[in-house]
């Protein structure tokens, strides 16, 4: 159906569209209508019968395109990407009218292994810079995948930001905060708008920022427009029009979504706990939504430049600083019509030319590029294959802001030290949120646990939230048994929340009470069936309880809940090993592999189960994706040594003992391929460093009498001998009996 002319007035029965209660949040009402009805959100189509000139020229910007389903234009080619660091392939595929992100990796055979194809169901980014693929799964989560496409350059295929590592599929869920700021508000299901629950969106979804995010909810400004003889201030009190805001809440329209202090977990935000993912209302102070933070001065951070950054960067400007506030995002930007090409930089440097056509400095162009000069495009620090135009409106840029980061993705972490309160907010500065700021990314541990602590002393909040907060924190220091008080705090005020449940019985599991952690996972599921976590974190305890056969009908529920679940099946695969059901348990781990080709606990377990039935060689192939942790390291070292490849068998047992010295039977058998090689006196070292550790390690005792023996110390070889004697192991029994009567020694 064609829309109507512009010229033509609307008719009511175009604008009584079905109302969208997308994002309402149930504690913050949008303000009712003259007739008592709530201003609900309008499908934004319904804006073009009145404002089609402004509708036409929006949808071509970024913003309108920065959600979207896929088609054919979201996919510049299909050629295959293949990542290094993971040793995994990705490619770009449509087959049914559908489009698909394969994933393979070439086995030790040299075949295809680990393949799978993750349907596209959503494209995140509008292209000028990047694009991201999303899947759905069947409880409405969704997936970023991990290859993305870069604008830069003309175009190709690389990694999105945290998956250029060695876990290359790792599965990252779109949160509310990564909707907020690019798509129109979403409805949520009731039961996943608190703090922590897992992000599930209703469809259908919006596809793209619409005028609502910008102007508010739309269906007062629709039903006034339908009443006879509706007077034009009428119509301007029921929608918010950002230009006749106050300078600062107009702004804040725009730093709902273009202000992040930064993208590393500092965290660089905190949505007040009371108020709902998508509650905020253009006009409202931002600060009574959401509150900002940022480094401490002086760290080294202060002249970060990251993909969000332009609010932040052009606030550090002395033409900013200097306006007193005049000027604003919208001096430079026309949100509904973004210029391109050489209209841009006309258009640009005007608005340049406004403040400082007559104090140019003596000899400066006339005619020159202002933007190109004092806002120079340049590469962000954490999306790595993205330039953008740096806001920070400075005299003279650095060089080289283009070149490129040798290591490819930022391979930072995190930021250690003091979190502090960002801007100047209408509100004064809340000392509880400050203080969940300081732990709720591990920033400032030390010093915010005694502040979190005297903060909710003082305060008592009414709120979960802030007690989840204290125990993560006891958590992240390993004083689970403290962190039991808090959550037991936070489930007296959400007795039903699976969160809150689950992270009691991980305190009370950390603690050393697994079977206190029962009740509260039981409790979880009973309240939640559907939550597939909830089953695998019980069937976790009920493996460390010994009640394999719950655990087993627990991972079953997950894997049936969240068939996309690798962590789960890979957890079912060693189970059903500790039982005894190899070909079930190698089938397990497989399918967690089709699902996640870089789990590296799937490679590793399944690496244990190949090498057990003598597959050494396939087993070589997944111990070398299977990560670094000592205990999988030694069983790499003693499969290779097993092979008589002993020269690397040794370093991979050295690896393991490197990261967790007190590996007995790393040092045991690092004190064989020592002894294979003459070098007695490390060998001998290596044995008793073993029989140190673990005093009831009969291997060890066996070993180290050996060694003595070879050196005639045989009173001292007798005594080691003995104590394998008294092993358990029958084996190693019958060995030191007759170690024993080979030296004459009872």
């Amino acid at each position: 159906m064609r829309l109507a002319s512009p010229r033509k007035l609307v008719t009511a029965a175009a604008l009584l569209v079905a109302l969208a209660g997308a994002g309402c949040s149930r504690r913050h009402p949008a303000a009712p209508s003259p007739d008592g009805e709530p201003n609900r959100y309008v499908n934004a189509r319904v804006c073009a019968g009145c404002h089609m000139n402004v509708y036409e020229r929006y949808r071509h910007t970024g913003m309108a395109r920065a959600f979207y389903a896929p088609s054919p234009e979201s996919f510049p080619n299909f050629r295959p990407y293949f990542h290094r660091l993971s040793g995994t392939w990705f490619q770009m595929v449509a087959k049914d009218g559908a489009y698909y992100q394969r994933v393979w990796q070439i086995g030790y055979s040299g075949k295809q292994e680990n393949f799978s194809e993750w349907k596209i169901d959503y494209v995140m980014g509008s292209g000028n810079h990047v694009r991201s693929y999303l899947h759905r799964t069947i409880r409405n989560t969704l997936v970023e995948l991990p290859l993305a496409w870069y604008a830069e350059k003309g175009g190709y295929w690389a990694m999105n930001p945290g998956f250029d590592n060695e876990d290359a599929t790792a599965r990252r869920n779109v949160g509310y905060e990564c909707m907020f700021c690019h798509n129109g508000y979403p409805s949520i299901p009731a039961g996943h708008d608190d703090p922590g629950a897992e992000p599930v969106y209703s469809l259908p979804l919006p596809e793209g920022i619409d005028c609502q995010r910008c102007h508010g909810p739309g269906g007062n400004h629709v039903r006034v427009a339908q009443l006879p003889n509706a007077k034009p201030a009428d119509l301007r009190s029921a929608i918010v029009n950002p230009a006749r805001l106050p300078a600062a809440r107009a702004m804040e329209v725009c730093m709902q979504c273009h202000l992040e202090t930064t993208s590393l977990p500092l965290p660089d935000e905190i949505r007040r706990y009371d108020r709902a993912p998508y509650s905020y209302r253009p006009g409202e102070p931002l600060s009574a939504f959401m509150l900002f933070y940022d480094h401490a001065p002086g760290r080294g951070k202060d002249d970060k430049f990251e993909i969000v950054s332009s609010v932040y960067r052009l606030r550090k400007s002395q033409c900013f600083l200097r306006s007193n506030g005049a000027l604003t995002c919208t001096t430079c930007h026309n949100p509904h019509d973004i210029p391109h090409g050489p209209e841009a930089a006309g258009h640009y440097n005007a608005a340049c030319r406004r403040c400082h056509s007559g104090s140019l400095a003596a000899g400066h162009p006339q005619a020159g590029d202002c933007i190109a000069c004092h806002m120079p495009k340049r590469r962000t620090e954490d999306v790595v294959h993205v330039v953008m135009t740096d806001h920070l409106i400075q005299r003279r840029a650095p060089a080289n802001l283009l070149a490129e980061f040798p290591k490819g993705d930022r391979t930072e972490t995190g930021y250690s030290g003091e979190v502090v309160p960002y801007g100047a907010p209408d509100l004064p500065a809340d000392d509880l949120y400050t203080a969940v700021a300081q732990v709720a990314a591990k920033a400032n541990l030390t010093g915010g646990v005694p502040r979190l602590e005297a903060a909710l002393a003082e305060r008592q909040p009414a709120s979960a939230v802030f007690y989840l907060q204290m125990g993560d924190a006891y958590c992240s220091t390993n004083q689970y048994a403290k962190a039991v008080g808090p959550y037991q705090q936070a489930a007296a005020r959400q007795p039903n929340s699976s969160v809150v449940l689950r992270r009691l019985a991980y305190a009370f599991f950390g603690a050393g009470q697994p079977q206190q952690a029962l009740d509260p996972l039981l409790r979880a599921t009973h309240e939640n069936p559907s939550d597939a976590e909830a089953w695998y974190d019980l069937a976790l305890i009920q493996t460390e309880l010994g009640k394999d056969t719950d655990a087993l009908a627990s991972l079953a529920k997950a894997n049936q809940l969240d068939p996309e679940y690798a962590d789960a099946e890979n957890r079912l695969g060693a189970v059903l090993a500790k039982t005894g059901q190899t070909s079930l348990a190698e089938a397990a781990y497989r399918s967690a592999l089709r699902i996640q080709p870089t789990l590296s606990d799937a490679h590793a377990n399944l690496a244990d189960l190949l090498a057990a039935r003598n597959d050494l060689e396939e087993a070589i192939w997944h111990y070398r994706r299977a990560g670094g942790k000592p205990l999988t390291q030694f069983r790499y070292g003693v499969t290779l040594a097993r092979m008589n490849r002993l020269a690397e068998a040794q370093t991979h047992i050295e690896a393991a003992l490197k990261a967790n010295p007190s590996l007995a039977e790393g040092h045991d058998v690092l004190g064989g391929l020592l002894e294979k090689q003459g070098r007695l006196d490390a060998a001998e070292i290596q044995y008793r460093e073993a029989v140190r550790i673990r005093p009831d390690l009969g291997g060890a005792h066996f070993d180290l009498g050996r060694v003595l023996a070879k050196r005639r110390d045989l009173p001292a070889a007798a005594e080691e001998f003995r104590k394998a004697a008294a092993n358990s192991d029958p084996a190693i029994r019958q060995d030191a009996l007759r170690a024993l009567q080979a030296i004459g020694a009872r």
